[in-house]
């Protein structure tokens, strides 16, 4: 059922799925971008404008794969300990695929050590708020797409997936920040409710457990959903597209200026910031595929 990514973002997705002529994709990241700011969902998406690596980014990267490394190990060898030994050789595989990563920290060395000391303090919370080694994960970092009858093409990856002997499915995420503060915990539910509309559309199971693990300060969120939370979700995704659709169609990509403008790459872009937007591409000759650069926090 895999369609291969747009060649332009701004292309339309019309590999046949199944048959049927795709809509378009998208994925949770960028559907969260568009709620939040429908220009920085242009940047990405559309302008696919660069973005400095930042050190709070990768520290989600190299946690991620280490605790998706650390299953492969014997249920007993899954230890703190373990864990830590992990770090530095995945912190270097990363480094070795993305040599410019080096650039974020002073060349004397000390706020590398900084850094991977953070990591470590991460990692190690993790190990407060489960035991992996009464864990056997069904699926880690698992790809998942689900053609809705809209045809919009919803897809992702899970970070974890868990599935009890009596068939119940928990969708686990990591987090390597904090925990949402009061009033902040539906944006976070909604990218875990999107995987779970997706793996109800591919099993026909509703998860019943829908976990965010918070690695930044040790708490964890979780939810329970039901049918009509899921149906709930796909309304809003469509609706979603719906409004995606007519940004394109009218060039209309406002800013909307919030809290999360501390964490956006594109200040100088910005008219809020005072910058000055960049004319379009000039292939604009369709949607965007919305799913791709799905990334850790």
């Amino acid at each position: 059922m895999t369609i291969p990514a747009a060649d332009s973002p701004a292309e339309r997705v019309s590999t046949p799925v199944d048959g049927v002529e795709v809509l378009g994709a998208l994925s949770p990241s960028r559907a969260g971008d568009f709620m939040a700011c429908p220009l920085m969902y242009r940047f990405r998406t559309i302008d696919r404008l660069p973005e400095e690596p930042s050190p709070d980014a990768v520290r989600g990267t190299v946690v991620h794969k280490v605790l998706e490394d650390l299953f492969d190990l014997p249920a007993a060898g899954r230890t703190p300990e373990a864990a830590a030994d992990m770090l530095e050789p995945t912190w270097e595989a990363v480094l070795e695929a993305e040599p410019a990563l080096a650039g974020m920290f002073g060349d004397d060395g000390p706020e590398l050590a900084a850094w991977i000391a953070s990591c470590r303090t991460v990692l190690g919370r993790y190990f407060d708020l489960e035991d992996p080694r009464r864990l056997e994960p069904a699926d880690r970092e698992l790809y998942v797409e689900a053609l809705l009858d809209s045809r919009l093409l919803l897809r992702g990856f899970v970070d974890r997936v868990d599935v009890a002997p009596d068939g119940r499915i928990r969708i686990t995420d990591y987090k390597s920040g904090r925990s949402p503060g009061v009033g902040y915990e539906a944006r976070a539910l909604f990218q875990m409710k999107f995987y779970a509309l997706v793996i109800w559309r591919l099993r026909g199971v509703v998860p019943s457990v829908l976990q965010l693990v918070y690695l930044g300060n040790g708490e964890i969120l979780r939810y329970e959903p039901d049918e009509d939370d899921l149906r709930a979700t796909e309304r809003k995704v469509e609706a979603l597209w719906t409004a995606i659709q007519l940004a394109h169609e009218t060039g209309d990509w406002r800013p909307s200026p919030s809290r999360l403008c501390d964490w956006c790459s594109f200040h100088q872009f910005c008219p809020t910031k005072g910058g000055t937007i960049p004319p379009l591409p000039e292939r604009v000759n369709g949607l965007a595929d919305a799913s791709t650069d799905e990334s850790a926090d």
